[in-house]
């Protein structure tokens, strides 16, 4: 892996809880200065910085990034992690029967990484490289959690894709991750009372953290161009760079169960 001579520096989206919360304690821990968004985001210390913002609100996303400039002059990581995810996200329900607020995964979560991916653009460039990771899943091939969650998922894969040949040339690449079953603390307290289940759980889930710790090693590997643009699942690269999670667990890929992540076709339209 490349040796990293600063502090690099990161923005993480949708940083107050569950994947964004866990991959911004993970990049602290390999020694990142890190920028953590989120309506309800709070100062942890060490190394992550709280910047509330509603994604939303691209005036408010500018300034943001204004701010990263103002305090570090450039930017190594973005990761695109924010997503409006309803309660109702889950419901074993056609569309149609599901509240029409769903569809807010296409702005929170969709355009608003398209915007911060805007304003983080000329930042990364300025560094020595930079990275753009989206996080991302299964449900852009499958059908998972219906067609909105299932459009974001594939938009963020495709943005990847879009994003490396625009980057061409550059140091500065992209990347959209898969996360597996995702140990968070909602998930955990489903199991309250049932340890064993939990167990069980366990043996087939990621904890938020352990897609930080893939982040930060695919950063760092000098080959990294060569998967620039596509989407990666997190367990095949974590088997590739040696990376465990929680008591030495190696989490599953789940592309024989759930699907493949599709390769982009190599034609360029302009």
């Amino acid at each position: 892996m490349t040796e990293i001579l600063d502090p690099p520096v990161a923005v993480v989206t949708g940083a107050s809880r569950g994947a964004g919360h866990g991959i911004a304690r993970a990049l602290q821990m390999h020694g990142w200065r890190v920028y953590a968004t989120g309506r309800t985001v709070s100062d942890t210390g060490d190394g992550v910085i709280a910047a509330p913002l509603d994604h939303r609100d691209d005036a408010a996303v500018a300034a943001l990034f204004d701010r990263v400039a103002s305090e570090n002059g450039r930017l190594d990581l973005l990761v695109n992690n924010a997503a409006a995810v309803h309660d109702a996200l889950t419901d074993p329900k056609p569309f149609w029967d599901k509240p029409v607020e769903l569809a807010e995964i296409l702005d929170v979560g969709l355009r608003s990484a398209y915007v911060a991916s805007y304003f983080a653009a000329p930042l990364l460039l300025r560094a020595e490289r930079g990275l753009i990771a989206f996080t991302s899943s299964p449900g852009s091939v499958c059908y998972m959690h219906g067609p909105a969650y299932g459009a974001q998922k594939a938009g963020v894969d495709k943005m990847a894709a879009d994003m490396a040949v625009d980057f061409g040339g550059t140091t500065v690449h992209t990347a959209s991750i898969w996360m597996g079953i995702l140990l968070t603390a909602k998930l955990r307290s489903a199991f309250d009372g049932n340890p064993d289940g939990l167990a069980a759980m366990t043996q087939h889930a990621e904890t938020p953290e352990f897609v930080g710790h893939v982040i930060d090693a695919l950063y760092r590997d000098p080959q990294r161009g060569e998967r620039s643009g596509h989407a990666l699942i997190a367990a095949e690269l974590a088997q590739r760079y040696g990376i465990t999670d929680e008591g030495g667990r190696q989490p599953p890929s789940h592309r024989d169960l759930l699907g493949a992540p599709r390769t982009p076709s190599d034609v360029i339209v302009r």
